[in-house]
């Protein structure tokens, strides 16, 4: 990830786990400004507190990244408080492990919507933002069972591998343009999803 003194990173997911710690490892880059969102607001309020650097403007928002009103509405509160965003990090998301017989169908449909559908609408949604940057980045989250399926995580499994093929299709097609696009593919990590 290239940062300069004019990046404007979003992270999602930002109230716990992977994002509190990118936001406060960011955080000591130099950077003009970090927006942190999650559905959590007393997780995002924590995270802003642990962010240090009293020179970054940080923004906390909270919003269900499933919610594509939610979502836009986002959007246009970054570019209103920050003039513009650069960086895109989508990762919130949501686990809970059961069979397919286990598990219901509102199970299943609740966690593609947020674990896929919130990388969707976090890179649709901000995209017109980035395509205005002189360099801009987008990076999912997806995780090591967006490689590989473990039984007992069919639900969560799919919507990783579908980040991950959303990716990298999107890679193709951002391939001659300002933005440049990540998938990153965690193992094992103790966070409270």
């Amino acid at each position: 990830m290239s940062l300069t003194n004019e990046s404007v990173a979003v992270i999602t997911g930002a109230a716990s786990g992977i994002g509190r710690a990118l936001a406060i490892r960011l955080a000591r880059e130099p950077i003009a400004g970090i927006a942190v969102a999650d559905i959590n607001a007393e997780g995002l309020a924590e995270t802003a507190r642990l962010i240090t650097n009293r020179n970054l403007l940080v923004t906390t928002h909270v919003v269900d990244v499933a919610d594509e009103r939610q979502m836009k509405t986002f959007v246009d509160s970054v570019v209103a408080r920050h003039g513009r965003a650069t960086h895109i990090v989508n990762n919130a998301g949501v686990a809970l492990g059961g069979t397919v017989r286990e598990v219901s169908l509102d199970y299943i449909r609740w966690l593609v919507n947020v674990n896929f559908g919130g990388v969707v609408y976090g890179t649709k949604l901000f995209l017109p933002v980035l395509e205005k940057q002189k360099s801009a980045h987008i990076i999912n989250i997806s995780s090591i069972f967006g490689i590989v399926a473990p039984a007992g995580n069919a639900a969560y499994s799919a919507s990783k591998f579908a980040v991950r093929g959303f990716s990298e299709a999107l890679r193709h097609e951002l391939e001659n343009t300002n933005i440049l696009v990540s998938v990153v593919h965690p193992g094992g990590i103790k966070t409270n999803i």
